[in-house]
């Protein structure tokens, strides 16, 4: 097992960088292996699922975060009677606890544990597989005082309350050295972890873990060390700080910017990158004794044992704020993942150029740090034409947009797009498309009293409908983020991030607004109609995977006067016509011989009488749609 040691300041000696050279040289003699740039085939079929632990199921009560777990954490407070939130209570009625720290629900929010585990995962891995998703995407679960893991104390280890030890495995983590991979071992955690993963891949479904190299958390150990011995530590180097505490003076000059601003994530020093950076595709690297222990954590997760079998590791990584790591780490990093397992998969979260107005274009980026990006280009244009939304558009422009999305990529690499409609820092997909404000702009009721905060209306829920059939028949892999699919609603962060909507359980109805003032009741349950429908759009999906997974895309037609887009997706010998009724009307259109295959709404198609024109009627009620399997 090749280790990386870290030793002070200058960290990665030769025989590391030799070691990688060896191991992608022997890749390349074993012709049955992909090349650092082949995309893996199975990221190209996937039907991803996003799950944020903390709120997906408590499975083990006795582990969840007590105040002293969540030292570290904004907003810092340490309120007396703190105990994690009622799965089922009213998401903006506050603990009493909260209501006794005098702030507003949207500070003490942020303190607010439920006990998501690894335990409730494994619990509920037999509803994802009935569900029919193929790909697990883990929001982090490495060890951390907030609820989302951002900010790790820990790379090396999953977060103590996910498993089932909290104690005992904070107590080995102390033990260790955190430069030495060989005195690392097994938490509790991890190894419920590892076990997870074969639950997942028994049932054939990959597993991706979300990671951020751009910071780590303020309970990091190495940024510990800085903060005691300032110049003296061995890894002051690894961080992006503006100035050191003078010991001769009184005052503390000690000073650094976390990501965006947020002191609770401090930045790892890039180096080689032009003066100023603050993100974008530039050549450049992360500091070498950082990258170092990133490389080893990264084959801790990918190869658990170190045998060189990679089938009890995770399957790839999603990479945080992508663009704020300079290019010449994401190769180097690609490179040394895909020496150890061939197969892994590398998406990056590129967003935002100017927000909330033009997203950043992943050229630079896909394929040489990626093969792919998460897919939030799709989902703003195709939000705007299906519910109305601001910048409003018609069909036509919708063609121009996802032509110009595409541009420049290989076609395999768009064909393992991460095309997301919701995710952890977006609102959910019926809540965006119930809202017609521009995508991410004044999206949560902080920033916009006036935005909707309620259950789906059945018109929501019809468009919701139609936005899941683009995106599960257009090129790209379809993806949802948890509790969709039981028709759970809420704005952006953090509403976004409510406890999932189990049809089991009794949920209180929402009775308050964030404000703590009184609103008209709003019943929560799981709507199993629409869970029957992600369903059935899965498999129908998984049914034809040749063609919505690997088919040619064609004849994508716009038409502005009827509101109408339609397209075509061909392989081999199967083909289907993909057509979108987005008026208020009844439409009839000439269509070749088919028979439906999966439709939204009225659709019915009939032969044309005999001496008309050869063929068949499509007849799409208003705001319908549906894919004609053509015989």
């Amino acid at each position: 097992m090749v280790v990386c040691r870290l030793t002070s300041r200058v960290v990665v000696p030769l025989v590391f960088w030799v070691a990688i050279a060896v191991s992608l040289a022997s890749c390349s003699l074993d012709q049955a292996k992909p090349s650092v740039d082949s995309v893996p085939a199975w990221a190209q079929e996937a039907v991803w699922y996003q799950i944020f632990v903390e709120r997906f199921n408590n499975g083990d009560p006795e582990n969840d975060q007590t105040l002293e777990d969540i030292v570290g954490s904004y907003p810092h407070l340490q309120p007396a009677g703190f105990e994690s939130m009622r799965w089922t209570q009213d998401w903006y009625a506050q603990e009493d606890w909260a209501k006794a720290s005098g702030e507003p629900f949207y500070v003490t929010v942020q303190s607010r544990r439920l006990g998501g585990d690894l335990q409730g995962m494994l619990d509920k891995v037999d509803y994802l597989a009935d569900l029919g998703v193929t790909a697990i995407y883990l929001n982090p679960i490495n060890d951390a005082p907030s609820l989302h893991k951002y900010d790790a104390r820990t790379y090396r280890h999953v977060d103590r309350n996910f498993g089932p030890d909290p104690e005992g495995d904070r107590l080995l983590t102390a033990s260790e050295d955190p430069t030495d991979p060989e005195s690392w071992r097994d938490t509790a955690a991890d190894r419920q972890f590892f076990e997870l993963i074969d639950a997942f891949h028994e049932r054939d479904i990959k597993i991706v873990l979300d990671v951020s190299w751009n910071h780590t958390g303020v309970e990091f150990w190495a940024w510990k060390d800085i903060l005691e011995k300032q110049s003296e530590s061995e890894y002051v180097d690894w961080y992006r700080i503006e100035a050191l505490d003078d010991p001769e003076t009184e005052e503390n000059e000690f000073s650094y910017s976390g990501w965006a601003g947020v002191r609770e994530l401090p930045e790892l020093r890039k180096t080689g990158v032009p003066e100023g950076y603050d993100g974008g595709a530039v050549e450049g690297n992360l500091n070498e004794g950082a990258k170092a222990h990133i490389f080893n954590v990264s084959r801790r997760w990918l190869d658990p044992n170190g045998d060189g079998d990679t089938s009890d590791g995770i399957d790839g990584f999603r990479l945080d704020v992508a663009e704020k790591v300079p290019l010449g780490f994401w190769r180097d990093f690609k490179a040394f993942v895909r020496g150890i397992n061939p197969d892994a998969y590398f998406v990056g979260e590129v967003w935002w150029d100017e927000w909330p107005h033009r997203m950043l274009e992943p050229h630079s980026y896909v394929p040489q740090a990626f093969d792919a990006v998460m897919g939030y280009r799709w989902y703003m244009p195709t939000r705007s034409l299906f519910a109305g939304a601001e910048p409003e558009i018609e069909p036509s422009d919708w063609v121009a947009h996802i032509d110009s999305v595409q541009a420049g990529i290989p076609l395999n690499n768009l064909k393992s797009f991460m095309n997301v409609a919701a995710t952890h820092d977006s609102p959910r997909l019926g809540t965006s498309l119930q809202n017609k404000t521009q995508y991410k702009a004044g999206a949560s009721g902080r920033d916009n009293p006036a935005y909707d905060l309620g259950h789906l209306t059945e018109q929501t829920l019809r468009t919701q409908r139609l936005l899941l059939l683009q995106q599960f028949t257009w090129i790209g892999s379809p993806h949802i983020w948890y509790g969709d699919e039981m028709g759970m609603w809420g704005a952006d962060d953090p509403d976004n991030r409510k406890p999932m909507l189990w049809p089991e359980m009794s949920f209180d109805s929402e009775r308050t607004y964030p404000n703590g003032s009184a609103r008209t009741a709003q019943p929560v349950s799981a709507n199993m109609e629409l869970h029957s429908f992600y369903s059935d759009l899965i498999a129908f999906r998984k049914g034809h995977i040749n063609l919505f997974s690997h088919g040619e895309t064609s004849s994508v037609s716009g038409d502005d006067d009827l509101n109408v887009l339609s397209y075509y997706r061909n392989f081999g010998q199967e083909s289907a016509w993909v057509v979108f009724n987005l008026s208020d009307e009844t439409i009839t259109m000439s269509a070749p011989t088919s028979m439906i295959g999966f439709s939204v709404g009225g659709a019915a198609v009939s032969q044309n009488p005999e001496g008309d024109s050869p063929g068949q009627t499509l007849s799409l009620s208003e705001r319908s749609a549906v894919v004609l399997m053509l015989q």
